[in-house]
């Protein structure tokens, strides 16, 4: 920049002092003439890098995703190829199925096994309702056969007192009340631990075996979909819209649900595209402000672009106590990145491409025409290729 608007001021030096000599070329404008630039260039230059500043590193970065599959078999089917466009959705690699789907079925029959104990469960509730009841039957009948058989022993025993009576009915009278007595006593055993199994209830009204039984269907529900999910995870879909590579899995691999092993990388389409500057020349910067850049990969063309937001924070700030703040690649010391936004949705942008760009801020606006002419002049040099090799 700085040579381009020193080779035209030295033209019209050329021009005034020694083509058209309209100035004496002497000592003193000799002084002004070399004063002049140095004065203008400092003021011009640092205006123009707080109004427009420039950076020399403009880079593309992709998300990229480790594939790593959920579960662990042998790989039958990889249909993708490393750099093809694949998209959201598409299959990347089949895992067989098979012991999954034997798990699932295992799952299913042991859930149909516990609906069917739920079944009866719930009869045998009925069952114990009514042998309660009859139960409760019975002790009321026995009951009043055991008070008129006592009625009829104190009869017996009065009558066997006074001889009117013979001695063996007495005996036979009080056998029987005995009898009874037992017969009462086991009813009311039954009856209580009939009443106890049918009031042992829980908040929903179950008795605790129907309630047991479906906290075990409960249990077998989520092992079937547990199952389930891991069947569903032997197909292994892109996330996103984007490319395959590092691509390492081949059918009849084992894949294993390693973090440290990926299968595959993933890179999605989706870009940052961001810049490099120094921590005082953003002080100006804004979002929604126009930006331009000029990548290598493209000589000579000029990309339009919006300024997206600051990133005020980098690994290179961080105090190492947990919690990881982006680390943007290796930053020099006291840059910040500014991430910019390409009018241009479809533009195609390789991931860790470089070049130069410019923000054009709200400051200094009338001397932004230079920063965009410096920026068209790298653009252009970017068709040459200094090698000899």
């Amino acid at each position: 920049m700085e040579v381009i608007l020193l080779l035209i001021y030295s033209f019209f030096v050329w021009l005034i002092f020694i083509k058209f000599k309209w100035l004496p070329w002497n000592i003193t404008s000799q002084v002004i003439v070399v004063t002049i630039p140095i004065i203008g260039l400092t003021i011009l230059i640092l205006t123009l890098n707080i109004g427009a500043p420039s950076s020399a590193d403009v880079r593309v970065i992709n998300y990229s995703v480790q594939i790593v599959p959920r579960v662990t078999g042998r790989v039958t089917e990889v249909p993708v190829e490393p750099n093809r466009p694949i998209k959201k959705g598409d299959v990347l690699f089949k895992i067989d199925p098979v012991p999954f789907q034997l798990k699932v079925k295992a799952a299913q029959a042991n859930v149909e096994q516990l609906r069917a104990k739920l079944i009866g469960s719930k009869t045998n509730q009925r069952t114990y309702e009514e042998q309660l009841k009859e139960i409760t039957s019975k002790k009321a009948i026995t009951s009043a056969k055991l008070e008129l058989a006592r009625l009829r022993v104190k009869q017996y025993g009065e009558l066997a007192t006074t001889g009117a009576g013979p001695r063996f009915d007495l005996e036979q009278a009080q056998s029987e009340v005995a009898q009874l007595s037992d017969d009462l006593a086991s009813l009311a055993a039954s009856e209580s631990q009939a009443r106890l199994k049918t009031q042992s209830r829980t908040k929903d009204g179950d008795q605790d075996e129907v309630a047991r039984t479906k906290a075990e269907i409960a249990t077998a529900e989520a092992q079937l979909a547990d199952a389930q999910w891991e069947l569903d995870q032997t197909t292994v879909y892109a996330p996103a819209d984007g490319t395959v590579v590092n691509l390492q899995l081949r059918p009849g691999q084992v894949a294993a649900q390693l973090p440290m092993l990926p299968v595959m990388t993933f890179i999605e389409n989706d870009q940052w595209v961001i810049a490099t500057f120094a921590q005082n020349e953003v002080r100006e910067v804004q979002p929604g402000q126009e930006a331009e850049i000029a990548m290598k990969m493209y000589p000579g063309r000029i990309i339009k672009c919006k300024v997206d937001s600051v990133v005020w924070a980098t690994a290179g700030g961080q105090v190492p106590v947990g919690g990881n703040l982006p680390n943007i690649g290796p930053l020099p010391p006291g840059q910040l990145v500014v991430r910019l936004f390409p009018d241009d949705k479809g533009l195609f942008l390789a991931a860790g491409a470089r070049g130069v760009g410019a923000i054009y801020t709200d400051y200094a606006e009338m001397i932004h025409i230079l920063r965009k002419v410096f920026l068209r002049v790298s653009a252009k040099l970017d068709w040459l290729i200094l090698k000899l090799h």
